[in-house]
C-alpha cells in the first residue's frame, strides 16, 4: 500500500500566498458593486448619517422606483440600446471586411495602411471630440441621434483586434474555398466570419461595454432631454443645488448595469478563444 507524501512546506506556502492574492483582488474588485447594492437599498439617512456600515440599518426599495420615475431610466435605457446597438452593427460592417483585408488580402501599402489604424489607437477619443462636434453642428446634425452614432460607425480597435484572430486561419482554409468556386466575399461571410465569431464576440461585448457607458460625447451633442443615455440620466442625481442623491444614484447605477453584466456573463468564454498572435502584414 502506498502512502501520499505530504506536500512540501514551500509549496504549502505558495498555495496559501496564491489563493489569498485572488481572494484579495476578487474583493477589491466586487467590493464597489456591493456597495453599489447596500447603498441602493438605504434610506437617505442610513447613507449620509450612519456612518460606514457594512449592511443598512433600514431598507428602502423606493430608490429604484424614484430613480426609474425621476431619472426617466427607461427612456434612457432604450436610448441607449438603439445608440449601442446601432454603433454595433455600423462598427461590424466596417471592421469585419477592414481585418479580412489587413490579415489574408495581400495589396499594396497594407503595411502602411496597417500602421496608420495602429496610429489611431493611440489618439484619445478626448482629442476628437470638440473637432467632431464642430463638424456635426456644421452639418446640422446636432441634438440628434445620429450625432450619438455617426462618429463611431468604425473602430480601429476593432480592426486590430478581428485581424489578429484571422491570421491564426489557414491559409489552406481559404484555398479550398476559391477553390470550391467562392469568390473573396463569399469566402469572408461564409467561411472566415464563422471561423472569427469569438473575437467578434468580444470585440461586441467591448463596443456596447464602453457606448452604453459613454458619458462625455452624450453630454456634448445630446441637449434634449429626449436623447440622454443612462449616463447623462444618472446625473440628475448629482446636482449641486440640491447635492447628491446617492440611494438614486446607486440604484439607477445598479439598474443600467445589469444588462452589461448579464451580456459579459453570456459572452465571456468568447474572450478566451479571441485573443491570438499573428505578424505584421507584409
Amino acid at each position: 500500500m502506498t502512502r501520499t507524501l505530504p506536500a512540501p512546506p514551500s509549496r504549502v506556502l505558495w498555495s496559501i500566498v496564491r489563493w489569498g492574492a485572488i481572494l484579495t483582488a476578487a474583493t477589491v474588485a466586487l467590493f464597489p458593486f456591493f456597495w453599489m447594492l447596500r447603498l441602493s437599498v438605504s434610506g437617505p439617512d442610513s447613507v449620509v448619517l450612519s456612518g460606514i456600515d457594512l449592511l443598512p440599518g433600514s431598507w428602502d426599495l423606493t430608490n429604484f422606483a424614484r430613480a426609474w420615475s425621476e431619472g426617466n431610466i427607461g427612456r434612457a435605457m432604450l436610448n441607449g440600446a438603439i445608440v449601442t446597438v446601432g454603433i454595433l452593427l455600423c462598427q461590424l460592417i466596417t471592421c469585419v471586411p477592414a481585418a479580412y483585408a489587413f490579415a489574408k488580402v495581400p495589396f499594396p501599402g497594407r503595411a502602411a495602411a496597417f500602421a496608420m489604424v495602429i496610429g489611431c489607437l493611440l489618439i484619445p477619443t478626448q482629442a476628437n471630440a470638440m473637432p467632431l462636434y464642430l463638424g456635426l453642428g456644421f452639418l446640422g446634425l446636432g441634438n440628434t441621434m445620429t450625432a450619438l452614432i455617426l462618429p463611431f460607425v468604425s473602430s480601429a480597435f476593432g480592426i486590430f483586434l478581428i485581424r489578429q484572430h484571422m491570421l491564426t486561419i489557414p491559409d489552406a482554409l481559404l484555398e479550398a474555398a476559391r477553390a470550391d468556386g467562392l469568390g473573396t466575399f463569399s469566402t469572408l461571410w461564409r467561411v472566415v466570419v464563422p471561423v472569427s465569431m469569438p473575437a467578434i464576440a468580444t470585440f461586441s461585448v467591448f463596443s456596447i461595454f464602453v457606448h452604453w457607458n459613454d458619458y462625455l460625447w452624450p453630454l456634448l451633442v445630446a441637449r434634449d432631454p429626449a436623447l440622454h443615455t443612462p449616463p447623462l440620466a444618472l446625473a440628475m442625481f448629482q446636482q449641486a443645488e440640491t447635492g447628491q442623491d446617492f440611494g438614486a444614484l446607486a440604484a439607477g447605477a445598479l439598474i443600467i448595469t445589469v444588462p452589461i453584466v448579464l451580456l459579459y456573463l453570456l459572452a465571456q468564454r468568447s474572450f478566451e478563444a479571441s485573443f491570438g498572435g499573428g505578424e505584421l502584414p507584409g
